[in-house]
């Protein structure tokens, strides 16, 4: 029986990044998984992964055989018992949407470390991606609705709709509490898909995207996905995610509106319909819970 080990990989073998070509035989089993550690960029095109406690790396996590761990093993600069390793390879808690798995991850030896930069939000995308001057962002819940764009005054800023995105192996869930009920996010799960609208925007807006999404205040962080539009494949769409994920709960009734008024005459018929039930069925339980209570 061959052997097979899981992996956690945060830079430059992540999904469309340069090194991604070792991985293309491999299994991705969750594509927005964290571990602990500090990311650096190590000035040489790729980053390095230095141990913490408290802060963030987010990564990707493949499973491979022993043929394919080597080839990443070579990559890396590593090997077992080496005196000069680039890297050490240790086994570490990684948290996935489905729950925590132990897997392999290279940290970056601190020897190595040189007043080196620390990337924003412990995501090499970011890094990579979010200087660029246009994105395309991919909004499944409030944002999909102009109308709190009007109040702000930036409404000309998301003029550009490129039309409707889908986000395959994602959930929608209200998985961020707040004083009023929940709020949307999207959670990897391999049977479903997240429908929404997709933006072409100039990176002035982040101020604003930021602001609203609590990007400061770690509720959301900026995350890149590949979205379908009119069956194109695009890469590396920004969107937002939760970042401590909670139990759903019901959204409050103003957001419900916000969300079905964006949505319609925009998603399908069948995913509109998907939501209107699901938001109806959420609001129902919460009125029952609270009259129970």
């Amino acid at each position: 029986m061959n052997d097979t080990y899981y992996v956690f990989v945060y830079g430059t073998l992540r999904q469309h990044e340069s090194n991604h070509h070792l991985l293309k035989n491999a299994s991705c089993l969750w594509r927005q998984a964290w571990t602990n550690g500090i990311l650096y960029d190590t000035g040489y095109g790729y980053p390095g992964l230095l141990a913490s406690t408290t802060n963030r790396v987010y990564g990707e996590v493949y499973e491979v055989n022993g043929e394919q761990l080597k080839q990443l093993d070579l990559l890396e600069g590593y090997e077992e018992d080496g005196k000069n390793n680039l890297y050490e390879r240790i086994i570490q808690t990684i948290h996935t949407d489905s729950g925590p798995v132990e897997a392999f991850v290279y940290l970056y030896l601190p020897a190595h470390v040189t007043e080196l930069e620390e990337i924003v939000f412990g995501d090499w995308k970011c890094r990579r991606y979010l200087n660029r001057q246009e994105f395309l962002y991919f909004a499944y819940g409030s944002c999909m609705d102009d109308e709190r764009f009007k109040l702000a005054g930036v409404h000309e800023q998301f003029a550009r709709v490129k039309g409707c995105g889908v986000a395959s192996n994602f959930s929608l869930a209200y998985s961020r509490k707040f004083h009023d009920g929940g709020r949307a996010d999207m959670v990897e799960e391999s049977t479903e898909m997240v429908e929404g609208k997709v933006y072409q925007i100039e990176r002035k807006t982040l101020d604003y995207l930021f602001k609203r999404e609590g990007v400061h205040s770690q509720i959301y962080r900026p995350a890149f996905i590949d979205v379908m539009i009119d069956g194109i494949s695009y890469k590396n769409v920004l969107t937002f995610l939760v970042i401590d994920k909670e139990e759903e709960v019901a959204p409050p009734e103003h957001y419900y509106t916000e969300i079905l008024r964006g949505a319609k005459g925009l998603v399908s018929k069948d995913y509109y319909q998907k939501l209107q039930d699901d938001l109806e069925q959420k609001f129902r339980i919460q009125l029952k819970v609270g009259e129970e209570g």
